[in-house]
């Protein structure tokens, strides 16, 4: 259910986004989604791949400082309102959320959302409780 989610940390400077990439690309790791913040002075990509575990393995012996996260994937409607309802959802729960990203994918009217907060445990619970579908790691994996 837990989804593995690789956040490498770059320092905030032009070019340094490709390299991580040109990494898994050549190690055949295939990108699902991805997101990036930044700072004045580092930005952090936040990156679900296929298969997590070699990805971390390649960018580290490329000597990138990389960490494995959870986070959970729920299903949303992709129409007006279908984020602000999770949101709610979640809101309404007492969750603190630290972030989220969301995408769309091949099945009609829906998009995945990424999240990540301080109790996954809690948000699954809570999400659950309140009908809204926690996507498999693997289904997102093999999207």
């Amino acid at each position: 259910m837990k989804i593995k989610q690789l956040s490498i940390f770059l320092q905030n400077k032009m070019g340094s986004l490709s390299k991580p990439l040109e990494v898994l690309s050549d190690a055949d790791v295939n990108i699902r989604a991805m997101c990036m913040a930044d700072t004045s002075e580092f930005g952090i990509l936040r990156l679900v791949v296929d298969n997590p575990l070699k990805g971390k393995e390649v960018l580290e012996e490329s000597n990138f400082l990389v960490k494995i996260t959870e986070i959970i994937g729920v299903e949303m409607n992709d129409a007006p309102g279908g984020l602000t309802h999770v949101l709610k959802v979640i809101k309404d729960s007492g969750i603190d959320l630290e972030y989220l990203y969301a995408f769309t994918h091949d099945k009609a009217g829906k998009a995945i959302l990424l999240l990540h907060a301080d109790d996954i445990d809690r948000l699954i619970t809570a999400l659950e409780k309140n009908n809204i579908t926690i996507v498999s790691s693997k289904e997102v994996y093999n999207l």
